[in-house]
């Protein structure tokens, strides 16, 4: 069954118990320092239960009580809960120009985020030497009374969700890879392998633009290429296969070039990251420091051409997805959202011009939240899973098995 990204109700029955710690822990996740009556209220638990459930989860290590600051208001205050985010997962996100290793705690913390540059394509194997070294390494450093719970890894590429089987990431050039067994084999600890731009849509929708936003589509711009992910009335398409989201292998209007994929004239072969850096004259430029390169040659003429091209082939493919998913916001993340920040109007009437007024008049464009944190935080949800599913039964496990 479809699992949507919110927490869900509670309920008053005592067989019920695993799901309202779940129903707690994540909110609390989703949404740090909210308060025991603002859990009740969101919930639809009474106050007493809510009590009692935060005390268990507090006692299991997962969060902690602040009391709040005195005030003038009437009544009780009531403490605000956060989670523990020293209760962290490594979070993994191997690319074309590097792979990027980060440390997440609960509440979406990024403590710490090394980027290992490439000289060229690397192999799985170098892929994965690489994050057990810089794993090792920042395992090594962790305090102590620190809580590992597994890996979350977010894969430019087609992956197969029932083992995290790398199908085929074409820029990458790796096909039928048991990434998630390689993984596991090298770091100890259970992985979860996903699509990128998958993970990066649930972080934006849990952390990000989409917080609170039931219908919408994200569209990401990595140095391998564009992906993206719908959310459908709470519900994150996937896809018989897991592939859903495949943005990037659409047709474009004009498009001749060869793609990856093996068709031609796709959304990722005419704008493209690639296509920004031979503009730029750069070889690499981390998508952090994207935003910067771009303003500082905003009045080269190369530059600024190549911006307007890749938002005009861009604004058509944003209007096919308005007039699909008729949503209420679609998100520009990565180098997308470096462009659409440079000219932002560009892009906007682009898109009104060229839609169905109907259908587009209610949907908003925005450029994501997340940043380069994006797809660490999103990897860090799928290792997070097990434990918001089943906060006491995870870690009585994690017990036993330590």
């Amino acid at each position: 069954m479809p699992r949507t990204l919110t927490p869900g109700k509670g309920s008053r029955m005592d067989a019920t118990r695993r799901h309202n710690l779940s129903a707690i822990l994540t909110s609390v996740h989703h949404h740090p320092g909210m308060s025991r009556a603002e859990l009740t209220r969101h919930s639809g638990l009474n106050r007493s239960t809510v009590g009692a459930l935060v005390a268990e989860l507090t006692e299991l290590g997962l969060v902690r009580e602040v009391a709040p600051a005195e005030h003038a208001s009437r009544g009780r205050p009531s403490p605000h809960v956060y989670p523990r985010s020293d209760v962290m997962v490594l979070a993994l996100n191997p690319d074309l120009d590097a792979v990027t290793v980060g440390l997440v705690g609960l509440g979406g913390t990024l403590h710490e985020r090394i980027r290992h540059p490439w000289s060229k394509t690397p192999t799985v194997a170098e892929t994965v030497d690489a994050i057990k070294e810089i794993s090792q390494n920042l395992i090594a450093q962790l305090d102590p009374s620190a809580t590992l719970v597994g890996a979350g890894v977010a894969v430019p590429g087609l992956v197969r969700s029932e083992d995290s089987f790398v199908v085929r990431a074409p820029h990458l050039d790796w096909t039928m890879e048991p990434l998630g067994d390689l993984l596991v084999e090298a770091l100890g600890m259970p992985v979860v392998v996903r699509n990128d731009a998958r993970v990066a849509t649930v972080a934006e929708t849990v952390f990000g633009a989409g917080r609170g936003v039931r219908d919408l589509v994200y569209v990401n711009g990595s140095p391998s290429g564009i992906g993206g992910g719908a959310i459908v009335d709470g519900v994150t398409l996937r896809g018989t296969s897991g592939f859903g989201g495949e943005f990037g292998h659409t047709a474009v209007t004009g498009g001749k070039d060869p793609c990856h994929c093996g068709r031609r004239g796709c959304l990722e072969t005419e704008v493209s990251h690639a296509r920004i850096l031979a503009a730029l004259g750069k070889d690499s430029v981390d998508l952090g420091d994207l935003d910067d390169e771009l303003s500082k040659a905003a009045a080269d003429p190369t530059v600024r051409a190549e911006i307007q091209r890749q938002l005009g082939v861009l604004s058509g493919a944003v209007g096919n997805l308005i007039s699909i998913f008729n949503p209420e916001i679609v998100m520009l993340g990565g180098f997308l959202g470096s462009l659409y920040a440079q000219a932002p109007l560009v892009l906007d009437t682009a898109v009104a011009r060229d839609s169905f007024a109907p259908i587009s008049s209610n949907t908003r464009i925005e450029r994501a939240q997340l940043g380069s944190r994006v797809h660490l935080v999103g990897a860090a949800e799928l290792a997070f899973m097990p434990l918001l599913r089943d906060p006491a039964g995870f870690i009585r496990e994690a017990s036993h098995s330590s």
